[in-house]
């Protein structure tokens, strides 16, 4: 299995393409992260405070620049989602291999932001299918989380579908304490 960290996939179907995010993604982008209606479904948990919500293209190029210097220092890995009609990013698929000493050490934490227009479960359970049947090998778990906040019917309905189940368990920040909720899982 190739690493990630030397050369990041592509993923693709008829509709979407997930490919490595890029500067040039910004413009498109700042339609997804200054969406106030997409923000409530951003999971932005154990993440320093930043709540993902980029109103300027300014602050959007910030943002991918911390993505691109994080892809190097071998945080996580985020991909553009592109949709293919109207050939531009609609979100982002971030995925990154966690190292904690809870319930959900060592597992793959995907997530996954979409524009508001693509916040239905036809959308999302296509995109997440084609990136969930490949994390396992490339970030080395056996279990792949993700966050579905309890109003998010359309995103549960979507993961459900794709064989997510409900979690229990809460991930315990490593930046803070804190201990966060509303997380579902998949094993391999």
């Amino acid at each position: 299995m190739q690493n990630v960290y030397d050369e990041v996939p592509l993923f693709e179907d008829e509709r979407f393409l997930l490919r490595f995010v890029e500067k040039k993604d910004a413009e498109s982008l700042l339609n997804v992260y200054g969406d106030k209606n997409s923000l409530p479904f951003f999971n932005s948990d154990n993440c320093h405070g930043d709540n993902f919500y980029y109103p300027t293209l300014e602050r959007m190029e910030k943002a991918i620049d911390f993505w691109l210097e994080s892809y190097k220092s071998k945080w996580f890995v985020r991909w553009a989602v592109i949709d293919k009609d109207v050939g531009n990013a609609i979100g982002t698929a971030e995925l990154f291999r966690r190292a904690a000493d809870d319930d959900f050490a060592h597992a793959g934490v995907l997530r996954l932001d979409v524009g508001s227009g693509y916040e239905r479960a036809d959308s999302i359970a296509e995109i997440a299918s084609l990136i969930v049947p490949h994390s396992y090998g490339l970030f080395g778990t056996e279990r792949i989380i993700t966050k579905v906040p309890v109003y998010a019917v359309e995103r549960a309905a979507a993961f459900a579908a794709i064989g997510f189940e409900k979690s229990a368990s809460f991930l315990i920040g490593t930046q803070d304490g804190y201990a966060y909720k509303d997380y579902w899982e998949k094993k391999r």
